[in-house]
């Protein structure tokens, strides 16, 4: 068996936290492996051009770490993966910045980072590539000769044909992604998305167990949710960090309902209409004003795009609005934290919610949902409310399902979440508790890697 080569958009380098998701994912899957190399942005950003790698070993895994120059921090990361991909990958065309200048730094930081792995790689090497930074990175290795085996995982939705076709560059773009033998998804409903665009848009012929013919290539497209370490998790909730956050948060909500929202400042979570919502059940409900708590954790991000500071002023003036309308002497409605907090104390304070407020407007996954369920108490767990365009929700029907732009209907889930007697949270927790330990991360990586394993020594997947 090879070496595994994990290839990331960044690499948490020895010495850096691996704070919980994907980077220890990755971490767990190089140590099973044996030996293996994890590739990538170093996340340093220079003035000048890049000369060469940065090796730094632990164990029996080498990193391999290479900087970005500002101008390539500008046009790859900040412009056409963040400006262009992420919003139309999140359906949202209308935020999209479609710059032919950023597309061309895009597509020449891909080729310069393929030519810098290149000759560190073996001919037995299995090649794990990641996310919506890299789309034309195993084009690049098959353009300079590579003729291993090659996989993608997806971390963001793939958006149906019509939407990823808004992209200008969409043809080379999915021309990239045919060098891969595995592309991997969140659902089965990215996957679909995506062998539909590419028998709609290039007359890929479909066949059987999620493979398709085009290009003259034959790959395989099928979904691998990724999960989370419930029992790792659990033990967060528990642990004095997380014992001391929910007791600090306790003694301001004393007995009143808490309401949890956790997500990263960003356009796709659903923030102002999860804010309008919980506006709306005080509107509604007079009996819940002063008895029910919001508490909206959401640490800012790439605050340099305009959409992200516009929506952090929106956030702002919503909450003010609700706080406003209905804050007394010894009660405030919502309490908004623009910052960060660690995996242990976001444990404890799931662990102590009545509600996981989780409604995201469009998202790949959405490990929020898996946390909140993995830290309950199961003798008197909370309830989860989930959007259903979150890709959790595709195998967490137990869940309260919502559509987030029906902020009326959200607003009676949360109610109908306060209300709900024991024994049917218990049910219902009992299900998704289920779900999360089923399809936790280790099998998610250890089944797209037997997948390209088989792909790799010529058998079907």
């Amino acid at each position: 068996m090879g070496r595994l080569v994990v290839v990331s958009n960044r690499v948490a380098a020895p010495g850096e936290t691996r704070a919980g998701g994907l980077a220890v994912a990755l971490a767990e899957a190089l140590a099973e492996r044996g030996s293996g190399v994890w590739f990538g942005w170093s996340g340093d950003v220079v003035p000048r051009e890049v000369r060469g790698v940065r090796l730094i070993a632990e164990g029996t895994t080498e990193f391999v770490l290479s900087d970005l120059t500002e101008a390539e921090h500008e046009g790859y990361y900040l412009g056409f993966a963040n400006r262009a991909l992420w919003p139309v990958f999140h359906y949202r065309v209308d935020l999209g910045r479609f710059d032919e200048g950023e597309f061309d730094c895009y597509a020449a930081v891909n080729r310069r980072l393929a030519r810098a792995l290149l000759p560190i790689l073996r001919r037995d090497d299995l090649i794990w590539v990641h996310d919506y930074h890299l789309l034309l990175f195993g084009q690049e290795l098959r353009n300079d000769g590579w003729q291993g085996a090659l996989g993608f995982f997806l971390h963001i939705p793939f958006p149906a044909p019509e939407v990823f076709a808004a992209l200008p560059q969409h043809q080379r773009l999915a021309r990239g992604l045919a060098e891969f033998d595995l592309v991997g998804f969140q659902t089965e409903r990215d996957a679909a998305n995506f062998r539909r665009y590419m028998a709609d848009s290039h007359g890929a012929e479909l066949l059987a167990d999620g493979r398709l013919r085009a290009f003259g290539r034959t790959i395989v497209a099928r979904a691998f949710p990724i999960g989370i370490d419930p029992d790792e998790f659990g033990r967060l909730a528990e642990s004095d960090e997380g014992r001391d956050a929910a007791a600090r948060v306790a003694r301001i909500t004393g007995d009143r309902a808490l309401v949890i929202g956790v997500d990263r400042m960003d356009y796709s979570k659903g923030l102002p209409e999860r804010v309008h919502a919980f506006g709306r059940l005080l509107d509604d409900n007079e009996d819940l004003r002063g008895r029910v708590n919001l508490l909206q954790i959401a640490p800012p991000s790439r605050e340099s795009v305009d959409a992200y500071r516009d929506l952090r002023e929106e956030l702002d003036r919503l909450a003010g609005r609700v706080n406003g309308d209905y804050s007394d002497l010894d009660w405030t409605p919502i309490r908004y934290l623009a910052r960060s907090y660690s995996r242990g104390v976001l444990a404890g304070l799931y662990r102590l919610a009545r509600v996981g407020l989780v409604t995201p407007l469009r998202d790949g996954m959405n490990l929020v949902a898996k946390e909140y369920v993995a830290a309950q108490n199961p003798d008197d767990p909370g309830v989860l409310i989930l959007s259903e365009f979150a890709g959790a929700a595709e195998r967490m029907g137990a869940a309260l399902l919502v559509n987030p732009h029906d902020v009326g209907a959200t607003s009676e889930a949360i109610r109908r979440a306060i209300e709900m007697p024991r024994e049917e949270r218990q049910e219902r927790w009992q299900a998704l508790d289920r779900e999360v330990r089923e399809h936790d991360v280790t099998r998610w990586r250890r089944d797209f890697l037997s997948a390209l394993d088989a792909l790799a020594a010529g058998a079907a997947p």
